[in-house]
Parts: C-alpha cells; structure tokens; sequence
C-alpha cells in the first residue's frame, strides 16, 4: 500500500470490490475452523485495507483460536518488564506507518494477546487517527494482561478523551477487580458512572420525538401522548386527524399526528403507512425513516403473533400450520435482506448493526453476526442487549470462553437484579454448565435464586445441587 492512499476505518459495505471475495473466503473459512486459511485471507484484506476494523478482529479472533493463546498469559513488551519486540515497530513506524501494522500483524499471528506489541499498535494506530483501531489494540492487551493495570488505565483515559464514559467505567470497574486499593480507578469509575448517566439523559432527550417534529403542532402533539387517553379516545382523536389528512394529505404536522396517534392505538399497518408517508414528506429525515421500519417490524411481528395463537387454538389444522411455519421462515430471510439494506443506508449506526447482527443470529450466519454486534456494542442504550446476542452467538458457535467473556462484562456493567441481569446471569449458567463449571454455573444461579425463586428454572437447579 502506497503511503499516499487515505486511510481511514471502514465498513464492510465500503470493502473495496476487489477485497470482497477475500473477506467471504475468510469468514466462511472461520465458519468451518479452517483458522489458519482465514488469517491468511484477513491479513491479504489487512494489507490493503488497514481500516477495516471488522477483518482485524476477526483475525485476532482465528489467532487466538489457532495460537491456544489464553488470556493472562500474554508476553510483555515495549512496556512491559521484559522484552522490547514493540519499540522495533514504533521506530518503523516512524518511516513506515503502513509496512508497520503488517508487520505487527503478522508478529501477533502467533502470539496476539503480546501486551508489547499491541502497545506499540496503539500508538501506531492513534497517530494514524485509526481511533478504534487503537481502542482495539489496547483491549486485547488488556485482555491478554488483565493484571497490568498500567494498560488498562491507559484504555481508560483514552475513553475518557474520547467521551466513550460508559467505557472508561467499564475498564476503571475491571482496575479496582484487580487491585481494590487502586484509589485513582475507584474515583475514576464514579465519575465516569456519572458522566456516562448524564450522556445517555442527553442522548435520550436528543433522541425523543421532539426530533422527529420542530413545529407548534409537534408540541402540542407530545403533550398530549402524555396523557393517559383511552382507546375511544384515541379513535376519536384519530377522526378528527384523518379529516385534517384528507383537507391536505401533504401536511406534514398533521400526517406525523396521524402515525402517533396509531402507534399507541398499536395499529402497526396504518401507523406504518404514515410514518413511511411523513418520511416521504419530510424529504429523508432519518429519524423518520428509522421509525417507520421500527413500526414495518412491529407490523411483521404482530402478524405473525397473530397466526401463531391461531395456530395454538387449533394445532389438527395443517394447512394453518404449515402457513405458520412457512411465514416464519419467510420472516427471517425478509428480516435479514431488510436489516442489510438500512445498514447500507446508514452504516455508522450502531442500533442497525445490533438489528442486523440479531438478524444474522436468527438465520443462522453466527460468523457473519459478530463484526456486526461488536460494532454495535458502541451505543451505551444496547450495550448490554448487545453483550448478551454476542454471548449467544460465540456460545452457538461453540466458543464458550468468548460466550462467557462477553457475559461477565454485561453483567458486570449491570448493578441492579432486574430483568435483564437475571437473564444474563442465567444464560452465563448455562454456558458454564455446558463448560464443566460447575461451581461458576450454580454461582450465576443462586444470585437469581436469592431475589426471584419462580425464576424460570432456577429453583430446580439450586435445590438440586444441595439434594446432589
């Protein structure tokens, strides 16, 4: 690659054409643990392509796959007490930036945790303004040395720096696990819960309705779908709009009415047919499209909901059966083409990539899911929904070690037992129960047994441990 080509991070949907067999190759080449194959086939793409963040971790991921690399025994490097194999490719770096990160690359291929070297990547990558990039290389140093906590508060402060609040409370949290005295990681995750706490307020309010409309009509709008209305009410209110629609259908004000109005009436059809309209109208803004296939899924799902009690209330009639199980199928291949069209349409989105990473995962493609969900881990709001469907998807593809990493951090970043803890608990019960971890399994367990007894199973598996 020539040094006068701009580099920047990219997604798969900006791969060049050329690259793109390599990348299919590659990951149907992990799909079958044929590792070694792929690394080959990612370090091509790498080459060519240093920003495209999705290849770099899923070459990392074959690495360690293939080297039976384990986290907590990475090599020390450039910072570390021993070695110095990073400093080498900071001086490349120096002249070379590009023919730096192949080396790197191919240097980490037997030993990808090496805390040294992927140091020197972060530096690299940082001067390179690849932000990600460098994030990533400092979480697999991490990972790799969780008890060189000097990394960790360098994975910190560049969160930090970023604004990525919810992060930094993450890594200070995973500081004060390794040493508890370490007062600067435990004054640097209150602070960081706190910045993070007031960011997603922010992004909640920036993200409300009053976003979708700027108009006086809009406002009068939003309080009232604060109050409580009954369905009469709203089918009153619903007339009175649909007399305004048919005096001018192209008023806008009146046509976004008109789609709140049917969502809380849950007429997902009729809502869905007017947002798609005010989007139309508003000429492209995206938060109206973006409703308008939350709504088209809302109206999919319902149906077949809807034929699935049917289905219930009368299981000796194939013919509905067989429609059930025919729509479902559909459903899922409509999902997916769906999901990868609005991720073209919008690829820095981290909410399509989660709906798309969870499309993937209910086709089956686990392989094709995972660069998708890591991406979307970046949104604070998903980001445990997120952790939870990787853990799902690494624990399909048999990886139970990465099933379970990505486990412990969602419900590390958890504090309350609500629902969501509990399901994550349970499902990291699981895992360790497929791995022979007994003990780790029946610990996930009787943290929901203590707070909700009726908790799905938990009950049987406790008591039973005891009866064993």
């Amino acid at each position: 690659m020539s040094e006068t080509k701009e580099i920047r991070e990219i997604t798969e949907a900006e791969l060049p054409a050329a690259l793109k067999d390599h990348w299919k190759n590659a990951k149907a080449s992990v799909e079958r643990n044929n590792h070694g194959y792929a690394i080959k086939f990612l370090q091509a793409i790498l080459k060519e392509e240093p920003g495209f963040l999705n290849a770099r971790k899923l070459v990392r991921q074959a690495e360690i796959i293939q080297s039976g690399a384990t986290p907590g025994a990475a090599k020390k490097g450039l910072f570390g007490t021993s070695g110095g194999g990073g400093s080498s490719f900071i001086r490349q770096a120096k002249k070379d930036s590009f023919g730096a990160l192949v080396a790197i690359e191919k240097e980490l291929e037997n030993d990808p945790f090496n805390c040294g070297i992927n140091e020197a990547f972060y530096e690299i990558a940082l001067s390179m303004n690849l932000l990600d990039t460098a994030a990533f290389a400092l979480e697999t140093a991490k990972t790799g040395s969780p008890a060189n906590t000097k990394v960790a508060h360098k994975l910190a402060q560049f969160y930090v720096n970023r604004e990525m609040h919810l992060d930094a409370s993450r890594v200070y949290r995973e500081i004060v696990k390794q040493d508890p005295g370490d007062g600067e990681a435990v004054r640097g995750e209150k602070d960081c819960s706190a910045k993070a706490s007031m960011q997603q307020n922010r992004m909640s309010e920036n993200s409300s309705f009053q976003d979708l409309v700027k108009t006086d009509e809009a406002a009068e709008l939003e309080k009232a779908s604060r109050t409580a209305l009954t369905k009469e009410q709203l089918e009153e209110r619903a007339g009175e709009l649909a007399a305004q629609y048919e005096a001018d259908p192209n008023n806008l004000a009146v046509v976004k009415q008109l789609a709140q109005t049917y969502e809380q009436l849950e007429d997902w059809n009729t809502c869905h047919s007017f947002y798609s309209w005010a989007f139309e109208l508003s000429n492209g803004d995206v938060a109206l499209r973006a409703k308008a296939n939350e709504i088209k899924d809302k109206a999919a799902d319902q149906h077949i909901k809807d034929l699935e009690a049917a289905a219930a209330a009368d299981p000796e009639n194939q013919e509905l059966q067989s429609q059930l199980q025919e729509i479902q199928q559909s459903r899922v291949g409509e999902r997916l083409e769906e999901c990868q069209e609005r991720v073209k349409q919008n690829p820095t989105d981290p909410k399509m990539r989660f709906d798309l990473g969870q499309a993937l995962y209910d086709a089956g493609e686990y392989s094709d899911a995972i660069p998708h969900l890591q991406q979307a881990t970046r949104n604070p709001h998903i980001r445990t929904k997120v952790l939870l469907l990787l853990g799902r998807t690494f624990d399909a593809k048999g990886m139970n070690d990465l099933a379970i990493k990505q486990l412990k951090d969602a419900n590390d970043e958890l504090t309350q037992m609500d629902n969501t803890k509990k399901e994550i608990l349970y499902e990291l019960g699981v895992i360790y129960t497929k791995a022979e971890k007994k003990e780790e399994a029946l610990g996930c367990f009787k943290q929901i047994y203590e707070i909700d007894y009726g908790y799905r199973d938990v009950a049987a598996r406790v008591e039973g441990s005891y009866a064993g």
